[in-house]
């Protein structure tokens, strides 16, 4: 230890024994863990190869299309490849307590299948963009949405994380949804089945659960909560339907809380803002709360006491 740093032992110390004391809040002496910062990197990537010229390198033309397509897809299959052979290491050691000798082989094909679902992706996020620019008469143009609605980004982190996650893959797809909610406020787990032409509408508060369902040309506003309902036996609801499901054409305002697994919101439905819901509603019904009664109290200051003052009212 360097002289300078002596007096500082006993706190060298004390961490060293609480390293050992709570196991579940350190990684030592195990196998290499994916690096989250290579994770987001890779997402970016993945990104500027979804939209060629919005990200990235700018300025492309056809004839430079296939080299770029090259050059940023050997990249990308390189770092992808890495990071999943560590999270499939980790979790075979975690489950199995032995060094995995099958997970180099299986993280080449995950990575393989992953890529091989791009060309698709961007089929499913050109469906996308025009949900948004079809609902909302504030977007200029489509470049617009891709360059700068927070939903838009949100959804896109997300089909790329759930392929991943219908791939098996652990720890990475969660840290790219993650990553996607630090930026946008918005929480869509990895795990959600989302249809086509889906479209956030501002976003900000939107929380998805990892068993959702959620069916072609749905709307959904901020502050929305598709969840579970609350329980204390957490570990018999692993692994099982939690979340609701949101058949097509379902258009939820903000703030409206729809919750559980058994919750079927029905096709062409409209669930008002700041509905509670926990049993299904039928096809093409709307439903909202009753008007609230807003009271208006006049208080005028002291000095006007003595003068008429507005009557009270309500609405």
């Amino acid at each position: 230890m360097r002289k300078e740093h002596e007096d500082l032992a006993p706190l060298i110390a004390a961490l060293g024994e609480s390293y050992q004391a709570q196991p579940i809040t350190r990684h030592i002496d195990g196998t290499t863990l994916p690096s989250r910062d290579a994770v987001i990197e890779t997402t970016r990537q993945l990104r500027e190869l979804l939209f060629p010229g919005f990200f990235g390198k700018q300025n492309l033309t056809t004839a430079q299309i296939l080299a770029h397509i090259g050059e940023l897809l050997g990249t990308i299959h390189g770092q992808l490849f890495t990071q999943i052979r560590a999270a499939l290491r980790h979790e075979h050691l975690r489950h199995h307590k032995e060094e995995c000798g099958h997970c180099d082989e299986s993280a080449a094909a995950v990575t393989q299948k992953f890529l091989g679902r791009l060309p698709h992706l961007r089929e499913v996020l050109a469906t996308d963009v025009a949900a948004a620019y079809e609902g909302d008469p504030a977007a200029a143009s489509h470049d617009e949405i891709i360059f700068s609605y927070p939903g838009y980004f949100a959804i896109t982190v997300n089909r790329l994380a759930h392929e991943l996650f219908v791939l098996k893959v652990p720890l990475i797809p969660r840290i790219m949804t993650e990553y996607a909610h630090g930026l946008t406020g918005i929480d869509i787990h990895p795990g959600a089945t989302i249809g086509e032409y889906f479209f956030i509408d501002h976003g900000t508060g939107v929380v998805i659960g990892e068993t959702t369902i959620i069916g072609k040309h749905v709307k959904i506003y901020q502050g929305v909560t598709l969840g579970a309902l609350s329980t204390r036996d957490v570990e018999a609801l692993r692994g099982h339907k939690r979340h609701p499901t949101l058949e097509d054409e379902v258009t939820v305002y903000s703030g409206a809380s729809i919750l559980g697994g058994e919750t079927i919101i029905g096709k062409g439905a409209t669930i008002n803002g700041n509905v509670f819901i926990t049993q299904s509603v039928p096809a093409h019904t709307r439903v909202s709360v009753k008007n609230p009664e807003l009271q208006y109290r006049n208080r005028p200051p002291k000095e006007f006491k003595q003068a008429a003052a507005p009557l009270d009212w309500q609405i």
